[in-house]
């Protein structure tokens, strides 16, 4: 019922003629009213009143997770001073018996709860609240009653400045200020900002299917700078669009990017059906606008993860972790295509772009954690490290993530298909995984997507064994050849440079010491070095401060032998050390490798990275 409950949310708003339409007014079931009387300390008072409560206590909660993370993040810590009264205004008792929620008994079918809220961190997963804006993400900021997630839920905002406006994917509703949902799912996916933030907006599509995307910037930049970053999102998101074959019909006939772009936000990017909350420390000027990737990964997600969705997240649990196999998909391929619709708009360099690819194919395909397991397993590791904390250490090359991870098995999957099968890429198959499970909204199993594959092919040899090695599995192909086709080099980034298996190091008081663990089987990890381990000398070179380190690894060839002193626990020891190859890669185009380009491989490039790329 859940899972139907928030299928049908977007049907609801997507018909809807306006906003008066299904908006519950002011007596409706469920009401929540947000003052900001202590925003210069990161305070809310928030007052939520639910109407027509069944008998016996009625228990109110606060989410411990949130649409699009995948771990747990106890948003109840930031909730105090709680109390309640029933539907004449008198006094009730408030119950704590657990650290996520409070029970109120006694009421006579309406109970309003009153509760105090801090926040200071804006991102996409909680709530920041000063004397500058409301960043709000809803799990990290609404208290709920559960048993009644299907009924409608109205909001009133009180802004402490009037110069604050509200962006949010909700729709207005009959009062000023106010805003409404379906149901408690739809209310929790909206993020919504209050702010004195500049708007831009502009139509997409045709006749019906026309509708409205809004650019809300809360910065400091000029206006002149998000005239320009607002004409680089159009751009971009006409190579979504071109991916998909449009725009998906968006609730309400809107969609609406929202950005804080301050020093006191926190980077971060976060998806949701209908908007997007992205923040940056840095203006858009400091930034040289490099937070259109961001944009373009997370409008990404309008499509893949938001309306091509997991089965295992429908219906989104807010008490616990979400977890899902299919993470290497859901944000692997949206971490591929972000990136090549920046470039495909010609916002960045194709040199540019072919060096983040690089430097994110040679990051995986190094990567010890992949003996550890496949794209699938590391999905699944999601809870443990999607901005989840833990107080012991973990071993670090147990671990590859699934963006990166997903993100080359996305590059395998379009090169393979472009080789293999000239009138098909990767584009095809999300377009099959739109009009297979987008469009209808009809969630997928892990082997719907191999179905997809052989269905795009038409080869279901090829589909079952590129899902049993490099899904499944933890093989990658050898990407020389598939990146030849493209007139594209895969070369030694450090060519005739050493490699001892880790170069970190961190100046401390007594010296230098290892800032990472070594890579499993490289020379450091079999001398039994670890992280931590203070550097005394290497190559009968003393080893004072972080730059003679970084000299010392500058001065080794592959084969070498140096003796490595360092101290460890206490104890001075002594190890011969033999210098491998440096694994890293890089791409370059054939060019600047000083090898010719034939038009065969100049028109694979351009047809896969842009019309400018081909050169």
């Amino acid at each position: 019922m859940m899972m139907r409950a928030w299928l049908m949310a977007g049907a609801m708003l997507a018909g809807a003629t306006g906003a008066e339409a299904q908006d519950p007014g002011p007596a409706g079931p469920i009401q929540y009213d947000v003052r900001f009387p202590n925003a210069v300390h990161h305070e809310a008072r928030i007052t939520v009143t639910y109407r027509g409560l069944r008998a016996g206590p009625a228990r109110f909660q606060m989410a411990r997770s949130s649409p699009g993370r995948y771990a747990l993040h106890e948003f109840a810590k930031n909730v105090y001073s709680v109390s309640a009264t029933d539907g004449a205004g008198r006094p009730l008792a408030v119950t704590r018996t657990d650290p996520y929620g409070w029970s109120v008994a006694g009421h006579d079918g309406t109970v309003s709860v009153a509760y105090t809220l801090y926040g200071d961190k804006g991102d996409g997963t909680y709530a920041q609240i000063d004397g500058s804006h409301a960043h709000l993400n809803m799990p990290a900021t609404f208290l709920w009653a559960a048993g009644y997630d299907e009924r409608p839920i109205r909001v009133r905002f009180h802004a402490p400045d009037p110069k604050w406006k509200t962006a949010t994917q909700l729709p207005e509703g009959r009062e000023a200020n106010s805003f409404w949902a379906p149901d408690l799912h739809y209310f929790m996916d909206s993020p919504t900002e209050l702010s004195d933030f500049d708007m831009r907006e502009w139509q997409v599509g045709e006749g019906a299917r026309r509708q409205t995307i809004r650019l809300a910037v809360h910065h400091q930049g000029s206006a002149a700078d998000l005239d320009r970053f607002a004409a680089k999102t159009r751009r971009v998101i006409e190579q979504h669009f071109a991916i998909f074959g449009g725009p998906p019909r968006f609730d309400h006939g809107r969609y609406t990017f929202i950005a804080d772009y301050l020093p006191w936000a926190t980077g971060d990017g976060m998806e949701h059906r209908n908007s997007t909350i992205i923040t940056d420390t840095r203006s858009l000027a400091e930034a040289d606008f490099a937070q259109i990737q961001t944009l373009a990964h997370e409008f990404t997600h309008a499509w893949n993860v938001e309306r091509i969705r997991p089965a295992e997240l429908e219906p989104f649990d807010f008490t616990r972790a979400n977890p899902t196999p299919s993470l290497w998909l859901a944000e692997g391929f949206t971490s591929y295509y972000g990136p090549l619709t920046v470039r495909r708009a010609g916002e960045t360099p194709v040199d540019d772009y072919l060096a983040e690819l690089g430097a994110t194919l040679s990051g995986v395909v190094n990567a010890p954690a992949r003996r550890y397991g496949s794209p699938q397993e590391m999905s699944l590791r999601a809870p443990f490290v999607d901005a989840a904390r833990s107080i012991d250490p973990v071993n670090p090359h147990i671990f590859v993530s699934y963006y990166p991870y997903g993100a080359v098995v996305a590059l395998a999957l379009d090169l393979s298909l472009r080789t293999r099968f000239p009138e098909r890429s990767l584009d095809d198959y999300m377009r099959t995984l739109w009009r297979t499970h987008g469009e209808p909204e009809k969630p997928y199993r892990p082997d719907d997507l191999r179905v997809a594959l052989a269905q795009v092919t038409g080869d279901e040899a090829f589909a079952r064994a590129f899902f049993t090695a490099s899904v499944e599995g933890s093989s990658l192909p050898d990407f020389a050849p598939l990146l030849a086709q493209a007139g594209l080099t895969l070369r030694p980034a450090r060519a005739g440079r050493g490699w001892l298996g880790a170069t970190r190091v961190a100046a401390g008081a007594g010296g230098v010491t290892l800032a990472e663990p070594p890579v499993p089987d490289s020379s450091l990890y079999k001398a039994g070095v670890e992280r931590d381990d203070m550097i005394l000398s290497l190559g009968g070179a003393a080893v004072a401060d972080v730059p003679g380190w970084t000299a010392a690894l500058d001065r080794l060839r592959p084969g070498e032998r140096v003796e490595l002193v360092f101290r460890q626990l206490g104890r001075e020891q002594r190890a011969i050390l033999v210098a491998a190859a440096d694994p890293a890669v890089e791409i370059v185009r054939d060019e600047m490798a000083g090898k010719a380009v034939t038009p065969a491989q100049r028109a694979f490039r351009a047809a896969w990275l842009g019309a400018d790329a081909g050169g």
